[in-house]
């Protein structure tokens, strides 16, 4: 059976505390949560017995002051996504020795420089989502093509609407990085009968042969060739930019971008104007900022499909990242080291 989310949400506590009276064990703390996230780290709490006390707190807030009181008397954080800033950190890090990331992306969240100044460890999750965001791409692709949100919320207001759609097979998809989640998009286009170009650095020839897909010389031969352009580079100072008005001038009329990775890799402003020409679209799962200012200006755009970074949050990617979240604070109170960053 496949329930949709809004049909698994229970009701939580403010406050969910583990082996509490154990003044004698260190805490571990998650400030803030999603209820998804909650349920699945409250049913793994039995792996930090004898090793931590734990308390999670079921709501979510952006106050510095707030999260700052809560993380005081920690020695685990468990970040769920809360921004750490170099000021925060330098708050707690007289307690906080670790900070487990869920997620993959912890340089968008979280200080690494700051955090390494000051001694304070830093885990994240690897290949938890690479399905999610994979598919999550594909339907993004769909929803373009297909427009079936679209045609659904029209359908649902009133009349018969009739619209023309287009088919992805036989489309060219040009794949920027070919890390998980690029392969993974590609062996689901390729079952689709989608084209394959893609631009990697490093290559794997093996792999781009046994989907039949083409190797790109530069980046720009795929933004000037493909009929979709999707981007699976992770972020860092090298990627950060690596994308701006010069390789979007090459996108021909009609092209489609797509980016389910960081909004950081595309050069700040860069793809407003191009969209603002009308003759290009683009669907998004990340923005910079995020949470998206409600009068940003991408907000207006037509040919813009947005979803609010949702890509990741599957029920299975989920689990797989609250297990590695979980498995990365337990080996730190160990002694050990699990996924470790920084």
């Amino acid at each position: 059976m496949i329930a949709a989310a809004s049909e698994c949400r229970v009701s939580l506590p403010p406050v969910i505390e583990y082996d509490a009276d154990r003044a004698d064990l260190p805490l571990v703390v998650v400030p803030v949560s999603i209820p998804s996230m909650t349920t699945l780290l409250r049913d793994r709490l039995d792996e930090f017995a004898g090793l931590a006390r734990v308390r999670i707190h079921t709501d979510w807030t952006d106050d510095e002051d707030v999260l700052a009181a809560r993380m005081s008397d920690a020695t685990v954080v468990m970040s769920t996504g809360f921004r750490a800033s170099a000021r925060l950190l330098e708050r707690i890090a007289g307690r906080v020795r670790c900070i487990t990331f869920c997620g993959t992306g912890a340089v968008s969240f979280i200080d690494l420089d700051a955090a390494r100044r000051l001694g304070i460890t830093i885990c994240n999750a690897v290949h938890y989502g690479d399905n999610a965001v994979a598919e999550h791409a594909i339907a993004l692709m769909f929803e373009h093509t297909h427009r079936v949100g679209e045609l659904n919320a029209r359908t649902h207001q009133g009349g018969w609407p009739g619209a023309d759609i287009t088919e992805l097979s036989g489309r060219t998809l040009g794949i920027i990085g070919f890390g998980g989640i690029g392969r993974r998009v590609a062996r689901l286009a390729h079952g689709l009968g989608l084209r394959l170009l893609v631009w990697d650095r490093h290559p794997d020839a093996a792999a781009l042969a046994a989907l039949n897909a083409e190797s790109a010389a530069t980046m720009d031969e795929v933004f000037s060739r493909a009929d979709i352009v999707s981007l699976h580079l992770a972020l860092n100072d090298a990627t950060r930019g690596i994308i701006g008005p010069a390789q979007l001038d090459l996108m021909r009329p009609g092209t489609l971008l797509v980016n389910t990775a960081r909004a950081e890799l595309i050069e700040p402003g860069a793809m407003l104007r191009r969209l603002s020409r009308g003759d290009i679209a683009a669907a998004i799962d990340v923005t910079a900022p995020e949470p998206l200012p409600d009068d940003d200006p991408l907000r207006t755009l037509p040919n813009l499909i947005i979803t609010p970074h949702v890509a990741w949050r599957s029920d299975r990617a989920l689990a797989a990242l609250v297990e590695q979240n979980v498995r990365s604070a337990v080996e730190f109170l160990k002694g050990g080291a699990y996924n470790v960053l920084v």
